[in-house]
């Protein structure tokens, strides 16, 4: 691959910076509204799934009128991500033809089985909802199945595409700048791949988990205590509390991973601008070109964090040039804002898996429900800080030191009209969600037991 890296720039077309920021502006804002819907076309049918076989063994009608209930709001989510989702995949062609153009033979696999996946659910969902009172009990817990396993190989492969963008491997550049000798399979399980799926499946069941047990956190604290509004609580906060220290370790892994791979990136994460051993970690602060500015130093925990000895060598920001350089306080930022509120999830995850093992309840503190309210957002805001951390992170590459980010974009005209417009439609679709959950939810849980006696 390296004898035609010379030869590729060359070949990407004139560098056009016109609609960088607008392109990017779309793409990030199409991304946001997306991604939510993401964490809960993953976490939330294996909870449904969950509360309906937990209805099974023990014949508690309350668990079946739940999952009935949250199939429903799964059906909305998941319509809701098809619109969202395609806006992506039409953007992804129309603002980075030249990125699609160049490399598409290369990572066009990942997305053919994302349209096989997708369509699959899709299909099972339908079955899922409607077969509440027209399967058998244990055949339609077995159509659920399928919702689970599509959920995670959809959002998978695009997960793939996005680690091999940080890591491009599986083709050889020619002398001419051409993409030869394509490894389809290699490119999709790229070595980035691996840290970036687990890390973003835990955070999807923290995400999902985390803002369905608010909503109920918030009944809780109006006084209702019902067997039902329990259960949608518990069981979601568990998932959420369970994950939550997990995802800690699964970050270690990551910043290792990013330390070996993209050390250009590791040093943003720290703003650490001199090469040095045993090199600190700044709370706080900010970059100003140089090194950070009163921030809190903690010596020689970045080597420790990224080589799991103190005296390691991080490489700084020197090592590249500056016009190479990620945008340093934008990533320092959404990364210690991402690792503050995960270890605050953490720590309230542990406090909820301890106060169950040890007395067998919950906590009983209303501050902890209004902790349990404050953690679904919050854990909103690490999730995108995460995939600011990662995107930006990388700039100024679009595939991680083959093609840049200018290189990639469009030169086509209106792209300000088209953002305003996305954001009416995304802000629309929003209303229109919301609306509908909550409608679902106005709807008193006797309506579906009902229903659920009657089958």
């Amino acid at each position: 691959m390296t004898a035609g890296l010379a030869a590729l720039a060359p070949s990407l077309g004139p560098v056009d910076q016109e609609h960088l920021f607008w392109a990017r502006e779309l793409q990030a804002m199409s991304f946001i509204f997306h991604i939510p819907l993401v964490c809960f076309g993953v976490a939330f049918p294996a909870m449904v799934l969950f509360v309906e076989a937990l209805g099974l063994r023990t014949r508690d009608d309350t668990y079946r009128a739940l999952a009935k209930r949250w199939s429903k709001a799964m059906a909305v989510l998941f319509a809701v991500g098809v619109v969202t989702g395609t806006i992506l995949s039409f953007e992804l062609g129309l603002l980075w033809p030249e990125f699609t153009a160049k490399f598409g033979e290369v990572f066009g696999l990942a997305f053919g089985l994302e349209g096989f996946s997708f369509f699959t659910e899709a299909i099972f969902i339908a079955i899922y909802v409607y077969g509440w009172e027209r399967l058998s009990p244990r055949l339609h817990l077995l159509a659920g199945i399928p919702i689970v396993i599509t959920g995670v190989t959809g959002s998978l492969m695009v997960i793939s595409v996005n680690g091999w963008m940080n890591h491009p491997v599986g083709f050889d550049v020619a002398t001419n700048g051409s993409i030869t000798n394509v490894k389809p399979w290699t490119a999709l399980f790229n070595p980035n791949f691996w840290h970036e799926f687990v890390h973003m499946y835990v955070a999807a069941f923290m995400v999902a988990g985390f803002l369905v047990a608010a909503i109920y956190a918030v009944a809780w604290l109006r006084g209702e205590r019902t067997h039902y509004v329990r259960i949608a609580m518990v069981v979601p906060l568990a998932v959420a509390a369970l994950a939550s220290p997990v995802q800690v370790l699964v970050g270690d892994w990551a910043g290792r991973e990013v330390a070996r791979y993209q050390p250009t990136k590791l040093a943003a994460l720290e703003g650490a601008y001199r090469t040095e051993s045993g090199a600190p970690i700044h709370i706080g602060g900010y970059y100003d070109g140089k090194g950070v500015e009163f921030g809190i130093p903690i010596p020689m925990l970045l080597s420790l964090l990224a080589e799991h000895d103190p005296s390691a060598t991080i490489h700084g920001l020197e090592k590249v040039p500056e016009r190479n350089r990620p945008p340093v306080n934008v990533v320092r930022f959404a990364f210690q804002t991402m690792v503050g509120i995960g270890t605050a999830l953490a720590l309230l995850g542990t406090l909820f898996v301890v106060t169950w093992w040890r007395h067998g309840r919950l906590p009983r503190s209303r501050w902890f429900y209004r902790a349990v309210i404050a953690a679904g957002p919050a854990s909103l805001l690490a999730l995108i800080c995460g995939w600011v951390t990662t995107e930006v992170g990388r700039q100024p590459w679009i595939v991680y030191e083959l093609m840049r980010t200018e290189q990639g974009v469009t030169n086509a005209g209106g792209l300000p009209l088209v953002f305003f417009a996305m954001l009416a439609v995304y802000l629309a679709l929003t209303v229109l969600a919301v609306g509908v959950v909550r409608r679902l939810a106005a709807r008193p849980p006797e309506a579906e037991l009902g229903a659920a006696e009657a089958a």
